[in-house]
């Protein structure tokens, strides 16, 4: 077995596999301390995401496959000329946190220290650059002060916008198990999570209240004389201002929750656990980084720790949780635009020590273009050459329709990608193909400061390279080759670690035992915490007091209790909420191949809590437009009183391969924090209406397939094994259906079964070649479409037996039951209908339901929801 690191979030699980081919078995690595063993359902699925449909074998120039010496020299020379025209700030980097830190450095080096721009940013900024400068603010430096055993060692974890039910499962596995000893959970949240769920308190504030809830802490703390002075006047500075900032508001109680737009007794409960007790840990993660008001948000939090000495201790602590899988690791080799390599800034000895360093010809003066600056940059067409890396900003950033408009407008776009078709590949002008996880080569960095290696597992396919030789031979072909002559990843980590070594004057950030890594010694290296010393790693950081400021004390912030990024209207009257769900990834570039990751939520959807939706004749399950002043998506309804009154809720990972009506992002204004540029992601004014379709239907076919242009049909494709599922629907008359027939039907020699009801609007039909189910296709104007489940089975066989051709156009198997209920467990395809029944049967808790069903057995992230249903059936027995 080759052990390696799971490619999704920040929690970089270890992983052992094996491959024959592009076969692959793999388990949880349990000897990797992030994990150990555990793998949520998204790692667990890693086997059916490797094979190579779709896949992006050699370079591309337009649609003409070319060399990869024409396609780099092709690269060079179009960055030469615009940079000889236009000046090197024309030309701009868009990079990714699923680079390995090697790739990452490569492109860093490049673009700062040889083109002599700063324009080099990363979709991190979307999720962690708040993070980012409230550390730089409170510590000196990105500092992340905790680790994982912390959260087994806490007595009470605070979740400030953090779903990790979800979002990092297997972190959530280890605070579950500390709940058993009686660890304390509350969440801070305006949605009633998976997380929430089953949190001894749920605290679901309005948004963008989080800087009024937490000033509200801090000042009780104060009343209280729960702040610890001692550590205060030892180790922190601009604590005065920040209790003279704090006077001159009314911080009671029932002020705070008014504002707020919660219990006061609730709020009070809060404060009492946060004041008494020591061991405290703040996860905060999206829903405190993507706001307006982020780096506030970040800097509260700070300084409710910070005050309290909860810092640098074990089981203590305010705790970033990353993303990616190595958005750590691209902020310490200067992947962000604002910073430079080794966390080092933009000051005159630090370009001068980094300029020495590389022996650049050239360094970056001053920060570059964040993300949305960048985009709008390409658009305004100050920026004319843009390099995408292993990310879609297509789709995954705010007003994404305008990022169309920037692509197509741009001069040149290169994109270096895994997959031969994205939503940003449409746009490049060249296509580098690039390695994909279980192929690359390198090392990634955890939240938790934790650098592991991700190792090949089967060789590279095609013409495919590691982005840091992409990078390299661009280089070479601009005349830069001696600075770039790396012939191995090793070597490329072996400079970053020098690096981080090089004129260390008290950076935290330093792998100096790492530099003289031989390869083998490369190959073999276990996982480790920096700030690496000769006995290892280091778990926590600042438990001396000492900060990486130039007095050496954290400095605490006075921040205005802002209020929401832009307030809601009569005509945009709700709060959007854009975020992730528990089986997904991005933009599903790599989580879209598994089937079974689709089976939990297989189509995009909107929560809406049902007092917002009964004035709108909005029910469960019907389509529904979501609409702000930025776009329009067409998205399912899910009426629950899981959302908070007047909010809803629209998950950001369909991109134009599976729903191109259900994008979530160009909705999403392209509003930033001021000092991060990090996007609000999590507030934006919305309504809500019917989307009022006449006819709706379904597509199964072996394929995946392009549904015709000039229809106006609203569709989703659903991954299934052994076929596609695409659903659609639309709001024209039989003219339109039967455009959309003819363009699905292939040849006139296949068998063709058919069923027509023209009073219902009803058409069925089924192809067959050489009596094997090929397509069937279902529309119906008015009535129910049956479930689809037995028809994607039949796709399976490799013939239809006389009693499935008989039920064929009916939708159903003669004779067997239905099952429509909703998939809960997507490891093992267990419904709801199975546990319920084990619940009838006297399964009266969770693990033996798990027992029964297998449901929740394996990777665990379902066991929310199997708690959520023993709960709610306890309750009807009780009622």
């Amino acid at each position: 077995m080759t052990r390696t690191t799971c490619p999704y979030c920040g929690v970089g699980c270890g992983i052992a596999a094996q491959a024959d081919g592009r076969a692959l078995t793999l388990q949880g690595d349990p000897a990797h301390p992030a994990n150990a063993g555990r793998l949520c359902s998204k790692g667990g699925a890693l086997a059916s995401t490797v094979g190579l449909e779709g896949r992006l074998l050699h370079p591309m120039i337009g649609d003409r496959r070319a060399a990869w010496r024409d396609a780099t020299a092709l690269v060079a020379r179009r960055f030469r000329e615009t940079i000889a025209r236009h000046g090197p700030d024309s030309v701009a980097f868009y990079v990714s946190g699923q680079l390995l830190t090697e790739d990452y450095y490569a492109a860093n080096k490049l673009m700062k220290g040889f083109i002599g721009s700063a324009n080099i940013d990363t979709n991190s900024r979307l999720c962690m650059a708040s993070a980012v400068v409230a550390h730089k603010l409170a510590f000196g430096a990105d500092l992340v002060p905790g680790c994982y055993e912390d959260l087994d060692l806490a007595d009470l974890v605070v979740f400030s916008g953090h779903n990790a039910a979800w979002t990092h499962p297997v972190l959530f596995r280890r605070m579950e198990a500390a709940r058993q000893r009686g660890q304390r959970h509350v969440v801070v949240d305006p949605r009633r999570t998976d997380t929430a769920e089953g949190a001894d308190l749920h605290l679901a504030l309005k948004p963008q209240t989080d800087v009024r809830l937490w000033n509200g802490l801090l000042a009780d703390l104060l009343r209280r004389g729960a702040v610890d002075r001692a550590y205060v006047a030892a180790h922190v500075a601009g604590f005065a201002e920040v209790e003279a900032g704090l006077a001159g508001d009314d911080q009671s109680v029932h002020a705070v929750a008014r504002d707020c737009g919660l219990d006061p007794a609730e709020l009070e409960t809060f404060f009492r656990l946060f004041a008494d007790t020591p061991k405290t840990v703040t996860l905060f993660s999206m829903g405190a980084n993507q706001s307006a008001q982020g780096v506030a948000k970040g800097l509260a939090i700070l300084n409710a720790h910070l005050a309290t000495g909860r810092i640098g201790k074990p089981g203590a602590c305010p705790f970033s949780i990353t993303g990616q899988p190595n958005a750590m690791g691209g902020r310490e080799v200067g992947g962000l635009a604002t910073t430079l390599a080794a966390h080092m800034d933009f000051d005159p000895a630090s370009r001068a020590r980094l300029q020495r360093f590389w022996g650049a010809p050239v360094m970056a003066e001053a920060p570059g273009l964040k993300a949305v600056e960048m985009f709008e940059a390409v658009r305004a067409g100050r920026i004319r050459a843009l390099w995408v890396m292993a990310t879609n900003p297509a789709v995954s950033l705010p007003e994404a329709g305008k990022v169309r408009e920037a692509l197509a407008a741009c001069p040149f776009v290169v994109v270096s990608e895994v997959m031969a078709e994205t939503d940003t590949a449409a746009f490049a002008h060249v296509r580098l193909p690039a390695l994909a996880w279980g192929e690359k080569d390198g090392t990634v960095t955890n939240s938790e400061r934790r650098i592991s290696r991700q190792r090949p597992l089967m060789a590279a396919p095609g013409e495919a390279r590691a982005d840091w030789r992409i990078v390299a031979d661009v280089a070479e072909a601009m005349g830069y080759g001696e600075a770039f002559a790396w012939r191995s990843p090793a070597q490329v980590f072996r400079e970053y670690a020098r690096l981080t070594a090089y004129e260390n004057q008290g950076r935290f950030l330093n792998l100096s035992p790492l530099a003289a890594l031989t390869p083998d010694a490369y190959d073999a290296l276990e996982p480790v915490q920096w700030p690496v010393t000769p006995a290892g790693g280091t778990a926590r950081l600042f438990a001396d007091g000492r900060f990486q400021t130039p007095d050496g004390r954290a400095h605490m912030h006075a921040l205005e209790a802002h209020g929401p990024a832009e307030a809601t209207d009569p005509a945009y009257p709700l709060s959007l909420n854009t975020g992730r769900i528990r089986d997904q990834w991005h933009t599903m570039t790599r989580t879209g191949l598994a089937p079974e990751l689709c089976r939990h939520a297989p189509e995009p959807f909107v929560e809406i809590h049902p007092d917002d939706a009964a004035p709108l004749a909005i029910t469960d399950g019907r389509l529904t437009r979501v609409q702000t002043r930025a776009g329009e998506a067409v998205v399912t309804a899910r009426l629950t009183d899981r959302q908070r009154r007047g909010s809803i809720f629209l998950p950001m990972h369909w991109a134009a391969a599976y729903a191109p009506a259900g994008q979530a992002n160009p909705l999403v204004a392209a509003r930033t924090d001021p000092r991060s540029g990090q996007p609000e992601f999590k507030h934006t004014p919305a309504r809500v209406r019917p989307y009022r379709e006449t006819w709706r239907g379904f597509f199964i076919a072996r394929e995946a397939w392009s549904l015709p242009a000039g229809l106006d049909l609203v569709w989703r494709r659903i991954p299934q094994a052994g076929c596609q599922l695409h659903e659609f629907a639309g709001r024209g008359d039989e003219a339109e259906r039967a455009a959309l027939r003819r363009a699905l039907a292939r040849a006139a020699s296949e068998d063709v079964l058919r069923y027509e009801d023209p009073a219902a609007g009803a058409v069925r039909e089924a192809w067959l070649a050489g009596g094997r189910l090929d397509r069937v296709l279902f529309t119906a104007g008015a009535g129910a479409l049956p479930p689809r489940d037995w028809l994607v089975e039949l796709f399976a066989g490799e013939s239809l037996d006389a009693a499935a051709r008989a039920g064929l156009l009916i939708g159903r198997a003669p004779g067997r039951p239905l099952d429509t209920s909703p998939v809960v467990c997507a490891c093992r395809n267990v419904r709801a209908s199975r546990i319920d029944a084990a619940l009838a049967a006297g399964c009266a808790d969770l693990e033996a339901v798990a027992e029964t069903t297998t449901a929740g057995s394996v990777c665990g992230s379902c066991r929310p929801e199997i708690v959520r249903l023993i709960a709610a059936r306890t309750v009807a027995h009780a009622a």
